[in-house]
């Protein structure tokens, strides 16, 4: 069950922030995030070495795309098509709205359901496949939202239950001061309530799964186009990084 959360600041200097957890087995072999497609030179992303394709990046017209698996969903299913395309296919374009546009006419049948984040400077899209009908793609509040294997802000799960409000209550990353330090530190939380399953934590392992990286994005403002996208990432697991800056 992945994690990502998406701050959303139209009038800001940073109008998004983003933060995901990617929740995965332990034994599927991946490479951080770079360029690592030939025929996609624009795009920085993971590149998952099972199915080729990527569960968060960024392209360098501003767009950022994760995909997140729905609950009863995790891993392939022979004869779908890689749920990590989409995230390729999303970064293909020059602005969330379009690439929105054209992956919620996608043939739901052919993918596992999931959720998927697409978002830019001004605008910023769920793509919910629920496997109960056609991909809907629905824009974003602004503010702060939180997303795992169910809807968005779905306080029926736990994870999302607790780490709502923690985020809620930490100041937000600062790229102009390189203050990321409360988001870094939230999304590495190994930390569950007593009593309860390490997996209510934001990072956690369990049974040869568990929570292989960390991301975090900022997107500058439109008015600013002289800075770039920032990208940070750390990984945990099967052994642990510190975080760095990617690009």
């Amino acid at each position: 069950m992945c994690t990502l959360l998406i701050l959303r600041r139209p009038e800001h200097d940073w109008p998004v922030i983003i933060g995901a957890n990617r929740d995965e087995m332990i034994d599927r072999r991946s490479k951080p995030p770079g360029r690592h497609w030939a025929d996609r030179v624009e795009v920085v992303a993971g590149l998952d070495l099972f199915a080729g394709g990527s569960w968060l990046g960024v392209n360098d017209w501003g767009v950022a795309a994760a995909i997140l698996n729905r609950h009863g969903s995790l891993g392939p299913t022979a004869g779908l098509r890689s749920r990590g395309e989409l995230v390729l296919e999303a970064l293909d374009h020059a602005d969330a709205a379009r690439a929105a546009e054209a992956l919620s006419h996608l043939d739901p049948a052919s993918y596992r359901t999931f959720n998927l984040i697409v978002a830019d400077n001004r605008d910023a899209f769920w793509l919910r496949h629920a496997g109960t009908g056609r991909v809907e793609a629905r824009p974003l509040k602004n503010g702060l939202s939180i997303i795992a294997a169910g809807e968005i802000d779905d306080l029926r799960t736990r994870r999302v239950e607790l780490a709502l409000p923690a985020f809620r209550a930490w100041p937000a990353p600062d790229p102009d001061k390189e203050d990321w330090d409360g988001w870094q530190s939230l999304l590495g939380s190994t930390r569950a309530p007593p009593g309860e399953p390490a997996n209510a934590a934001m990072r956690f392992r369990t049974n040869g799964y568990g929570t292989v990286s960390s991301a975090l994005i900022a997107l500058p403002a439109v008015a600013t186009p002289e800075r770039r996208p920032v990208f940070r990432y750390a990984e945990w697991l099967p052994a642990e990084t510190p975080w760095r800056q990617v690009g």
